[in-house]
Order: structure tokens, then C-alpha cells, then sequence
């Protein structure tokens, strides 16, 4: 699959590169404190003109080094699972299951992406909208072992290398039917494990020629600052109004896409 598709391979002007840089700065941040940066980065790409299947691989390598600027500030925080959850097993079946899911993504014919793109947003909006409530219902009800958290991760981790949307949250739920309650801990785990499927998704969306160099070179420094920045600021951030902006972007992307069909 060439590399260069859209109309930002020869030149990029000064509105462009800031627009993109804008918008994986807030992503950045945003995946460090609630996750959901993919609703900026994602629609940014397409609007460039950069097509639906390279706008994710591109967005995807733009976005996971500021996973692990984050995780930096999280380091405290994910030494207290040591010895509550095998936290190797569940790299491991995280970095599988992102394989698998980026290969899909380079597998799926570029029309076919395009009609799947605004079921994946309404998907990873409701999930943003609705996750922590019905998660909490369940969790009352029902606790995971280790063995099908593992599998749960699995089908998040193949999830996470297709599109990405929302796997922040999902690991979240996943990981309080386990039974864990520090959020920060959980955060910080959820942080890691997604920088390392996307560390993997990225080397894979490398080697297919699906991205975009000269939107990366703009992005993922951008990316890195916000990351940092949003994990040094988690717990002074009003979470309501971050849920509530980050919501009103996805439903209103979620929307366009509809609409543009």
C-alpha cells in the first residue's frame, strides 16, 4: 500500500500544520487523562484529505509515543499491581491482539473502511457516554478472574490495532469487573498496555507504507507534550467538563461522518 495518497504529501501551509499539530496536542492529553484523542486526530487527517485507511495508521503512529510520555507520570501509580494482576501475560496478549488488529485495518479495502468509519465512531462514542455507568452496574453484579480479563483484553487489544476509539475506556471497564479500584493504577496500566499495541500496530502500518511522514513529523512531537502535560495535570482536571468537551466532539464527528456517508 504507497504512502502517499493526500494532498498533504507535497507541502503542508501554515493553517494545516497548525491544525494538526492543535489537534494531537489536545489528543495527546486527552488519552492521558480519559482517553478518546482519536476523535480529534482521526477526523483532522481525513479533512487534510488523507484517506480513512492511512488517516488511522497515520493517526495511530502519530499518537503512541505520547502514551508513553504519560506513562512516565503514571510509573508510582503501576507498581501497586504487582502482584494483583500478571501484568507480562497481559502485555502479551495485548501486543497479539494489536498485531491482529492492524493487519486487519491493512486488509480491509479502503470503501469498505469508509462505510465502517462512522459505525466505529457511534461505537466508541457510546462507549465514552455509556461505559463507566453500565461498567459500575455490571461490576456490582459480576467479577472477572483472571482468565476471561485476559480473553476481554484480547478482543480489546484486536479493537484497539483496527481503530482504536474508545479502547481507553473499555480496558477501564475491563479491568474494574477485575476488581481493581486505585483509578490511577488503572490509568497507568490502560496507558502502557495501549502505547505498546500501538508500538506494534505502528511498526506494522510502517512496514505497509499506509502513512502519512509529513503529518507525523507535525503530530507526534505535539502528541508527546500533550501526553506529558495531561498526565501531570489527571488529577487537577475538572473530569465532567473533560467528558463533556470530549463528547461533543465525538458526537458531532460521529455525525459528520454520517452524513458525508
Amino acid at each position: 500500500m504507497p504512502g502517499a495518497h493526500a494532498i498533504i504529501r507535497d507541502h503542508m501551509d501554515i493553517w494545516l500544520q497548525l491544525g494538526l499539530a492543535a489537534a494531537a496536542f489536545a489528543a495527546g492529553a486527552i488519552n492521558a487523562v480519559a482517553g478518546g484523542g482519536t476523535f480529534l486526530t482521526f477526523p483532522m487527517l481525513v479533512f487534510a484529505g488523507v484517506p480513512p485507511v492511512q488517516a488511522n495508521a497515520t493517526s495511530t503512529v502519530a499518537l503512541f509515543p505520547g502514551s508513553f510520555s504519560a506513562m512516565a507520570a503514571y510509573r508510582k501509580d503501576i507498581g501497586q499491581l504487582k502482584g494483583v494482576i500478571h501484568i507480562s501475560s497481559f502485555f502479551g496478549i495485548s501486543l497479539v491482539g494489536g498485531l491482529l488488529g492492524a493487519l486487519l485495518l491493512l486488509w480491509t479495502p479502503q470503501e469498505v473502511f469508509q462505510w465502517i468509519i462512522p459505525w466505529l465512531l457511534l461505537f466508541a462514542t457510546l462507549l465514552f457516554a455509556f461505559g463507566k455507568p453500565v461498567s459500575a452496574w455490571i461490576s456490582r453484579r459480576y467479577t472477572m478472574t483472571a482468565g476471561p480479563l485476559l480473553a476481554v483484553q484480547f478482543v480489546v487489544s484486536i479493537y484497539g490495532g483496527y481503530f482504536g476509539g474508545g479502547i481507553g475506556i473499555l480496558m477501564l471497564a475491563s479491568l474494574g469487573l477485575f476488581g481493581l479500584k486505585d483509578l490511577h493504577a488503572m490509568n497507568g496500566l490502560k496507558t502502557m498496555v495501549v502505547g505498546s499495541l500501538n508500538a506494534v500496530a505502528t511498526v506494522t502500518f510502517v512496514a505497509a507504507g499506509a502513512v502519512e511522514w509529513l503529518a507525523v513529523a507535525v503530530m507526534l512531537p505535539a502528541a508527546v507534550a500533550g501526553g506529558y502535560g495531561g498526565a501531570a495535570l489527571a488529577r487537577r482536571v475538572p473530569q465532567p467538563v473533560l467528558r463533556a468537551f470530549i463528547l461533543a466532539v465525538a458526537s458531532a464527528m460521529t455525525g459528520y461522518f454520517f452524513l458525508e456517508g
